[in-house]
């Protein structure tokens, strides 16, 4: 049973159910229950892998290199329990949206390696479908395709324009193309959109249900799985002889091979609190919604819903008739710090329900059920990354910048293969051993973020007053941001 949060003042305006809940684990735990506890680490002991991170993308590498080596003895280590984090916290878009610019990775690898990374996420989000129904697990998915709806002049400007780079990059029209007005109010009836692009390559996932059934899959193959076991430094190998380590507070895990797959937990590592920056993102879902009310908005197709802003949403109509929506809340805690028992601020679960009333005047009616938020990792030039060096016995993969629940699948494949020494498609992509500079010490990285939020923030009030361009201070965002 979830524990009932006590509520503020602050959100009298805002219409709630009587067992409303604000934090804890998402309200997709709420749908399956809270999965009972594995046990801890035992002591010190010996793999051939360490997966530091209970999460998709630590879940997948053991599933990948599980079935293609079976003799290796692999550990998954988990501070909490798996999928505790943004695996079972996120929007459900099982999405093929980079994690990152086409551009940069271009820069460094040229073009057509970057069209190629392009069609890995769309093949990705098959696999992960794929590998769900060999192994029985029950996630909701249904792949009904993204929309992107402009909802002011400045955000149409800017979709044409995404749609016109994209052809740039060999996307297609059967990529992504631009709704005709019947189309649109066919699919989904939001209020003041002046136009929508659709890919098909999207799904919606309940993601506690996919990562819950991934650790089950994970175990039957053999792979150990020790939760409220905590990581708080890996060691790299000192000789060709030595064994990585992964220290927790239950004993050493020594390792040919420490994968460290905490996404936007990663600056709780022992000198990694500067890798990549805890984004921040909340989310409220509704009670379900009546018949009659989603006669009036559609969503038949179940796609996934985002949009132009600067401060963008996310959301889905879930497999029991729900509205979830999600968007940034407080980004940034100072320090690198996170709010592990996901508690959302007053003032985001009232800008939340705003959005969704502004976006389905018809949900008005409506009251949140549950409200929470969890953390992302976000590297300075927002670009996601893969990496294993055989000489340390040290390896990772994340900065999937919101893009993770796909991506993780295509890192775990990844990852098999650069542990395995395999040259591969996959290997030869340009996210592939990509690094970049720390993030800037405080409290230079705490002001930083404050104002890239404030200076979005003001850019999408600007917009939202009819002007025909992006705002300046979104280009001034973007340029102190790194994006």
């Amino acid at each position: 049973m979830i524990p009932h949060a006590r509520t503020s003042t602050a959100l009298d305006d805002v219409p709630r159910t009587s067992d409303f809940v604000n934090g804890d684990v998402s309200f997709w735990y709420r749908r399956t229950g809270q999965p009972a506890g594995r046990a801890p680490l035992p002591g010190p002991r010996s793999y051939d892998v360490c997966l530091v991170g209970g999460g998709y993308t630590g879940l997948w590498t053991a599933y990948y290199l599980k079935r293609a080596r079976r003799e290796l003895r692999i550990a998954v280590l988990e501070r909490e329990f798996a999928g505790f984090g943004a695996s079972g916290r996120n929007g459900g878009w099982l999405s093929g949206e980079l994690s990152g610019s086409r551009e940069r990775y271009s820069k460094t690898h040229g073009r057509a390696p970057v069209v190629a990374l392009q069609r890995a996420m769309w093949e990705s989000i098959d696999e992960v479908i794929r590998v769900t129904e060999a192994e029985g697990i029950d996630a909701d998915i249904v792949k009904g395709g993204l929309l992107h709806v402009a909802t002011n002049p400045a955000q149409r400007r800017r979709l044409h324009t995404e749609l016109a780079e994209a052809r740039e990059w060999q996307v297609g029209e059967a990529d992504l193309r631009l709704l005709d007005p019947g189309e649109r109010t066919r699919r989904l009836r939001v209020a003041g959109a002046l136009d929508a692009s659709y890919t098909p390559h999207c799904a919606r996932i309940q993601p506690a249900k996919l990562v819950q059934g991934l650790a089950r899959a994970v175990e039957a193959l053999g792979v150990d799985i020790f939760e409220a076991t905590t990581v708080t430094e890996i060691r790299p190998r000192t000789d060709p002889g030595a064994s990585a380590v992964a220290v927790t507070d239950r004993g050493e895990v020594s390792a040919e091979y420490v994968i460290r797959a905490v996404e936007g937990f990663t600056s709780g590592i022992a000198g990694q609190h500067r890798q990549w920056l805890p984004m921040n993102s909340s989310m409220v879902a509704t009670e379900p919604l009546p018949p009659h009310v989603w006669d009036q908005i559609g969503w038949g197709g179940r796609e996934l819903l985002g949009d132009g802003a600067h401060a963008y949403i996310y959301a889905q109509r879930t497999a029991d008739d729900r509205i979830a929506i999600g968007g940034r809340g407080v980004p940034y805690r100072y320090g690198s710090h996170w709010d592990n028992r996901g508690t959302t601020h007053d003032r985001t679960v009232v800008a939340l329900w705003r959005m969704i009333t502004r976006l389905f005047p018809e949900a008005a009616d409506a009251r949140l059920a549950h409200a929470w938020c969890g953390v992302l990792g976000v590297p300075r030039d927002w670009c996601s990354t893969v990496h294993v060096d055989h000489t340390s016995g040290l390896g990772w993969a994340g900065g999937y910048v919101g893009h993770g629940v796909t991506t993780t699948n295509l890192a775990g494949r990844t990852l098999r293969d650069l542990v395995l020494r395999q040259d591969t498609e996959l290997t030869r992509l340009p996210w592939v051993g990509r690094q970049v500079r720390q993030w800037e010490p405080e409290p230079l990285r705490w002001l930083g973020v404050q104002l890239i939020y404030a200076l979005y923030r003001a850019a999408d009030r600007r917009e939202n007053d009819q002007t025909l361009h992006t705002s300046r201070y979104a280009r001034v965002a973007g340029l102190i941001s790194g994006r």
